[in-house]
C-alpha cells in the first residue's frame, strides 16, 4: 500500500549541475543532501526541504517537460513568489484551482515547477 512520495526525479542537461545548485539551494532555498556513490557518479543532484526531495538527473537527450511537473506545496506564498522574483526566477500566477493560491516557475534548465498553498 502507498504510504508517500519519497521523491520526485526531473531531467536536467549534462554540466548544469553548478546553475541547478544555484536554483534549488539559492533560489527556492532548498538544501541538497549527498547522493550515494552509484548515483553520483552520473551526475545531477539532490535537494531537500523538510520531507521533500527533488532529485535531479542528467539525461544526454534532455527536454524539458512542456506539462509534466512537481505540485509543490509551500506557506505564505505571495512572499514566497516575491523572493523568486527578486531573485530573478520567473513566476507566473494560475487561479484556475478552486480553493488555492498557485503560480509557476522554472528553474534554469526549463523544468516546470508548480507552488500551492491552500486558501
Amino acid at each position: 500500500m502507498l504510504a508517500a512520495v519519497d521523491h520526485v526525479q526531473l531531467a536536467a542537461p549534462p554540466g548544469s549541475e553548478p546553475a541547478l545548485r544555484s536554483y534549488y539551494v539559492g533560489v527556492l532555498g532548498m538544501t541538497e543532501i549527498p547522493k550515494p556513490p552509484v548515483p553520483a557518479a552520473r551526475g545531477g543532484c539532490w535537494f531537500a526541504a523538510g520531507p521533500v526531495q527533488l532529485h535531479l538527473g542528467i539525461a544526454n537527450d534532455f527536454r524539458p517537460a512542456k506539462k509534466a511537473h512537481p505540485g509543490l506545496r509551500v506557506t505564505e506564498i505571495e512572499a514566497y513568489a516575491a523572493r523568486l522574483t527578486a531573485l530573478g526566477a520567473p513566476v507566473t500566477w494560475d487561479d484556475n484551482l478552486p480553493g488555492h493560491l498557485r503560480f509557476y516557475s522554472q528553474d534554469p534548465v526549463g523544468n516546470r515547477l508548480e507552488f500551492l498553498q491552500r486558501r
